[in-house]
């Protein structure tokens, strides 16, 4: 900080918009105008956040959940995960498709399933939804009990 005083320019910190970089301190430190920050992917179009939230859950939601008691337990968890990630895992960035899909170009017809398939769904439970009746119903008749 110092330094940049010296030369008359306010430091800049490219940060992600994690807790640690976004909270009442850091923005109270950034209003005194000691220094800058940038936050990534949200002020800046490129940058690592990407990949630092993928090995964020890679973490959190695979490794930290087994016993990492060998390197080669490491190896074989992390190469577990990467392929769930792209062959198995669909993605809302691809319209449900998995990244292999996407980057191979078979499965461009995915997103037209989903939504086939999505709209089938819902009938089904509307029709499901309207032959149900409870016990109400079933005495006294629907017709009774509309307005």
């Amino acid at each position: 900080m110092e330094a940049g005083k010296e030369v008359g320019c306010v430091p800049t910190v490219v940060a992600d918009s994690g807790v640690e970089n976004v909270n009442g301190q850091v923005d109270e430190l950034v209003k005194t105008g000691v220094l800058r920050r940038i936050l990534a992917l949200v002020e800046v179009a490129l940058s690592n956040s990407v990949i630092e939230a993928w090995w964020r859950s890679l973490r959190h939601h695979w490794l930290y959940l087994n016993s990492l008691d060998a390197l080669a337990t490491v190896r074989r968890l992390v190469g577990w995960y990467v392929c769930q990630h792209n062959e198995v895992l669909p993605h809302a960035a691809f319209e449900g498709q998995t990244p292999d899909e996407t980057y191979f170009g078979h499965g461009e017809d995915v997103p037209d399933q989903l939504s086939r398939r999505r709209h089938e769904a819902r009938q089904k439970r509307l029709d499901r939804n309207r032959q149900a009746a409870c016990s109400r119903c079933a005495r006294t008749g629907r017709e009774e009990l509309a307005p």
